[in-house]
């Protein structure tokens, strides 16, 4: 069962994601579940978590707020090269 719009995303992920968290949510659910398609009974459950892993990759749950946020790019730092 593919979701075609953001709004049909099940409540525990429309409620907590950020519109681009959905959009990502959404598009690796489709992919896994199009990709994945047996065994048949778990078909939905591993494209669920193919859809989290999705989202995690790019945002995550403040601890403070409890709200999912884009994560900070992390800068490596680099000695000057003598």
């Amino acid at each position: 069962m593919p979701y075609y719009k953001n709004s049909d995303l099940p409540a525990n992920v429309a409620d907590v994601l950020p519109k681009h968290a959905k959009e990502i949510y959404r598009a690796a659910f489709n992919s896994a579940w199009e990709q994945y398609k047996e065994p048949e009974e778990q078909r939905e459950e591993t494209a669920h978590k193919v859809a989290w892993s999705a989202v995690k990759k790019e945002y995550e749950k403040d601890e403070k707020s409890g709200k999912w946020v884009k994560k900070k790019e992390t800068q490596v730092e680099r000695s000057p090269v003598h």
